[in-house]
Formats: C-alpha cells, structure tokens, sequence
C-alpha cells in the first residue's frame, strides 16, 4: 500500500537528513557534513572509503547474478514503488541541499523515473539459425559500474541508473556530485531498503560519505570497475573516457529552437516556456536558445508573456549577463572564459530579475530577452530559466545559427514547424541525439512524449537515451550443426 506523506513528514524527514549534514553552528560547511545518516538510521550501503563501497558493490553484483530475471524484476518493482512513495521527499531534498531547480518539478522527475524507465524487459536475446546450426546472442553485465552523477538531478540519476544497471545484473558504486550528497546517498538508501524488502542483498548499491577526486580516481583505477558511467559537465566526462576504461559518457549541450512561420505560434509560445522553466532549466535537454522567423516573432513572444515570460530590454539583459556568467581563467593556459556562476544555476525566474533590481512573483517562471547571435546567452548553456530570442529571415539562416549555437554537442534539439521539408532539413544539419518537433523539450524523455525515460543521455560514446541495455556486454554462444528444425 503507498503511503500519502503529509507536507509535516516531509519536512520533518528533510530536515533531520540536513540537520545531519551540518555544522553545530547552523552554517553550512560541508567539511562537516555527513551523508550516511537521518533520524539516527544508518544510511545503507554508504562508506567511509571508495575501496569498501566497490567491495560492497561486488558483493552486490554476486548476489544479483545468483538471482533469476524474475527475482531481478520484483527488486526493481520495489525501487519503483519506493521512488513513487518518496518522491516528495526527494524532490524537497534536493532543493534544499543544491539551492537548484523547483519541488513539483522534481516531484513529478522522480514519477517518471519510476514509471518509464526499462527494466528486464529491455534485456532481450537475439537468436540466428541456419544451415550450420544456432548462434544465440545475449546481453550480459559488465560486473560492477562506477557511476558519477551530477548536483542538477541527483537522486533521478542515481534511481535511474540504478534501474537500469540492476535490470543489466550489474552492481553499482557511485560517487556523486559533492554539492548533492544528502539528496544522492538518500537514493542510494532508497535502493538498498527496496532491494532488502523484496528478497535482494541488503546493499545492492553502495556510496561514499564523503565523494571527491580522489574517490572517483579510485573508482577509475580499481580492478573491479569493468564500466565507468558519467553523467555530468565537460571536465568530468573527459576523466572517464580518458581512463582507459569501458566509459559512457553524458556530456553537456545547448539546445536550440527554431520556430518558423508555420508553426502554431501560440502553442510554441506555450511549449517553449514550458520545457525551458522545467525545474528552472536543469535539465539538458531544455531549450536554452531561440530563432524565430521575423514575420512571427512578435507573435511568439506574446504567447511566451501570457504564459509566465518576463521580458527584459537589451540594457538588462546586458547587465543580467554579467551576473549570471563569470570570469574564470585556466591556470595552465591563461586563457579566460565565461562560466556559468553556481549561485546562479537552477534559480527562480524570479530571484534571477531581482539580481537586477526587478520585483515580480512567483506567477513569473521565465525571463526573456531579444538578442544578437554573438551575446553570450546564446552562445552559454546558462542551466536557468533565461531565454534568450534572436530573430531571423528564413529556414538556411535559422539552421545556419541554430547548429552554431548548438555547438556540435549533438545533445538535444528542439523545433515547432508543420513543414516537414523545413524540420526533415534541420534534423539532418543538426545531428542531435534528441529531436523534439512541437512539444516541450521533456517529451524527448518521454514526459508528455512516447518512449523511455533516462537522465544519463550520452551523445559523446553515442549511445543516446541509455536502458538496460546499454550497461550490458554482448556474448555469443554457437552450437554448431543442431536445434535447427526446419
């Protein structure tokens, strides 16, 4: 039976996790913060050292082969079950924990991970026969996963993985992102308590207190690490795939828009502030950047204002930007660059404009500005509800600047047209991962939209929307001149 928390429990489970974590003045320190524990409960499956955490995984990785696919299955109905049940929990923990993105957004990313990622059923056999007998072909684990996971969905990642990886017949060991530990060793718990109670080891998954390079060059280096997965910025997903591992890599994009003048403007309008305030911009496969046909685009940003867009002038947009990006110099190189400031990442639309001296309230989800190509919201995946809209004269100079301003990626992108020739043209230059044609960006993983759900897309090692199937190693048996009966 799920159990309906109360807004009172949540609180009170959010804060006992945080009151753990911090220092005994109250200040937020996270040399003192310790991830293992809530309410005096021992987080399960969370260690002091990487080497006792992949030891732990190893075992677990024992057990879940020892397992039948159907015992497998009841282990990950029980995940489902206590993500659905505790999703609010989560949700709120996060924000608390990271500052980043909005409750009822992670709420409803916690469902849907529940509900749409694959699990067994994504493991599937090819079988070839023939004059010269039978070859089967199966899908089996690597062993044991070293996962890196990110600050912007942290506990989606981690139950998202888990899923996946488990339905594989893998072990897990993650080691998270250190501004999200509480939210992710949360659902490292989560998965080990689901495993317990549906005849599982009791620690399928495992952790690290305190996760930090050198956690994750261990996890790199041990032996018992057969696949490395990294879901998360440039820097992190280039030190797995230099480990001289198996690594899938989930690297970061900057997905465009393109509306042109036969698009249902009001529905894009609509559609596009939708996707784009979705848990403030976390994801990555929100629309970060628009071009817009001249001749509709008054009209577009219409629709975007009667749907909680504000819009601001060149000069705050300007003034905004110098917020909201930062200077950060190579120490190597010299060379300096805009970043994204972290203060800045996963915020309200509204707590963003007040930056800048501007009041509005909550009804405000997104900030809006009209922009040359060259400004650096354009050319920034920002990871927070601005959108910049730059306006163009037909379909060549669209994609021309929309594939620039994509990068090279290949993450995600994003158009509202009803001219098939237009989409089909845009599809093909832009050689995305995901392409959403006039929806909101999160029907590409299936929120809203057909198919499956995942948080760990990798367009760098290109195996796209990850499952099941993705963590797994392809093995052939042939029994040569037999089981052929025709």
């Amino acid at each position: 039976m799920a159990i309906n928390w109360t807004e009172a429990q949540i609180e009170q489970v959010v804060a006992s996790v945080l009151k753990t974590l911090g220092s005994a003045s109250g200040e937020e320190n996270r040399s003192d913060w310790d991830a293992t524990q809530y309410h005096g409960r021992t987080f399960i499956g969370v260690f002091e050292d990487m080497n006792d955490a992949i030891d732990a995984a190893t075992a677990g990785y024992k057990a879940i082969r020892a397992m039948s696919l159907e015992e497998r299955e009841k282990v990950i109905s029980a995940i489902r079950k206590l993500c659905r049940e505790e999703a609010p929990i989560m949700a709120k923990l996060g924000v608390a924990e990271t500052k980043m993105g909005r409750v009822e957004h992670k709420t409803a990313k916690h469902i849907l991970v529940a509900d749409k990622t694959p699990g067994t059923a994504d493991i599937v056999a090819q079988v070839k026969t023939g004059d010269y007998g039978l070859t089967l072909t199966e899908m089996a684990p690597f062993g044991v996963v070293g996962s890196i996971t990110p600050s912007t969905n942290p506990s989606e990642t981690v139950l998202c993985n888990s899923i996946g990886m488990v339905a594989a017949g893998n072990g897990v060991v993650f080691n998270p992102h250190p501004n999200a530990i509480a939210t992710s060793n949360y659902a490292v718990d989560l998965v080990n308590r689901a495993s317990a109670s549906a005849g599982g080891p009791a620690v399928l998954v495992a952790s690290v207190r305190k996760p930090t390079l050198d956690t994750a060059q261990i996890m790199y280096q041990h032996p018992n690490i057969k696949l490395l997965v990294c879901t998360g910025g440039p820097g992190v997903v280039k030190s797995v795939l230099s480990s001289g591992k198996k690594a899938i890599g989930a690297g970061a994009g900057n997905p465009p828009v393109i509306v042109d003048d036969t698009a249902d403007v009001k529905k894009a309008g609509k559609d596009i502030i939708d996707g784009c305030s979705f848990d403030n911009n976390l994801p990555c496969i929100a629309e970060k950047e628009v071009f817009a046909f001249r001749n509709i685009a008054d009209e577009l940003i219409a629709s975007m204002k009667q749907n909680g867009a504000y819009m601001i002038t060149h000069e705050q947009a300007d003034e905004l930007a110098k917020i909201v990006l930062v200077e950060s110099k190579n120490p190597k190189t010299g060379i300096v660059k805009k970043i994204v400031s972290r203060e800045c990442v996963g915020r309200d639309a509204k707590v963003l404009l007040g930056k800048i001296g501007v009041t509005v309230g909550d009804e405000v989800r997104c900030i809006i500005c009209e922009t040359e190509f060259e400004h650096p919201f354009v050319q920034n995946e920002l990871m927070m509800p601005i959108l910049p809209i730059v306006r163009v004269d037909n379909i060549d100079q669209a994609i021309e600047l929309a594939v620039k301003a994509e990068h090279g990626c290949r993450h995600t992108a994003h158009m509202h047209s009803k001219n098939i020739d237009n989409l089909t043209r845009f599809a093909r230059a832009v050689e995305t991962t995901i392409f959403v044609k006039n929806a909101p960006s999160y029907a590409g993983i299936g929120f809203g939209g057909e198919g499956h759900t995942t948080f760990t897309i990798a367009g760098p090692t290109g195996e796209g929307l990850t499952s099941a199937r993705s963590f797994t190693r392809y093995r052939r048996c042939v029994l040569s001149e037999s089981f052929r009966i025709i």
